[in-house]
């Protein structure tokens, strides 16, 4: 369809049903007899699969917990949204004009729901080397280079900001020990916020252990701040 062209062009991909592509597009505010929902179940359970896969030979020394968490940082609505925006998808949803004016086009909800729908329809007409092929490539393109500090940066910078926010200052990390040998050292971090222990996290690494203690401490402030 001539109206996805650069959409089209910007994932690689060429529909050969319509009717896929334009479901996975449609927001359910749109009132049409069909929504993206279904597709995007199904795409958010085939990106779980192909990170997951992708996270296991990227980082072959990382345990399962720690390639849970990897994984989580790269599979949510933050990290499609980020993908979504890279396509320009928000110019090409289907929604209501109400949700129009209400900046729908730029919601995070509305543009990952629409990134799962669309890798989900790429899945059911192509297979899922096909959507592995795009979403690989597209994480190449918004990562330069992913590291597993970069994949947990996210912790500590929201956590600074909201600790400058309620406080005016900054967490203080106390290195807590280390144990284990060498090629299987665990580091142990506490986080500290205006004299108060927030909490603490282990890791392969200090910087590792500082984003554990980091998320730990931020999940505890956003909980409290209600």
């Amino acid at each position: 369809m001539e109206k996805f062209d650069k959409l089209l062009k910007c994932l690689g991909y060429e529909f050969q049903d319509n009717n896929l592509i334009t479901q996975a597009l449609t927001h359910k505010s749109y009132k049409k007899s069909y929504s993206n929902e279904r597709l995007e179940f199904l795409g958010d359970a085939v990106l779980n699969l192909i990170v997951g896969e992708y996270l296991y030979h990227k980082f072959p020394q990382s345990t399962e917990g720690e390639l849970s968490k990897l994984r989580a940082t790269l599979v949510n609505e933050k990290a499609f949204t980020k993908l979504a925006n890279k396509i320009e998808l928000g110019n090409y949803i289907f929604i209501s004009g109400a949700e129009d004016r209400n900046s729908g086009r730029q919601k995070p909800s509305i543009l990952s729901d629409a990134f799962e729908a669309i890798m989900g329809a790429i899945y059911i007409e192509s297979g899922i080397l096909k959507v592995k092929e795009i979403m690989l490539r597209l994480l190449d393109e918004c990562y330069e280079d992913i590291t597993i500090d970069l994949l947990f940066y996210d912790f500590k910078t929201a956590l600074q900001e909201l600790t400058q926010a309620i406080f005016a200052t900054t967490p203080e990390y106390r290195l807590e020990g280390s144990y284990g040998p060498d090629h299987k050292k665990e580091f142990v971090v506490s986080i500290w916020v205006d004299n108060k222990n927030l909490g603490s996290g282990k890791g392969k690494s200090k910087k590792i252990a500082q984003q554990e203690a980091a998320k730990i401490a931020l999940e505890k402030l956003q909980k409290e701040q209600g």
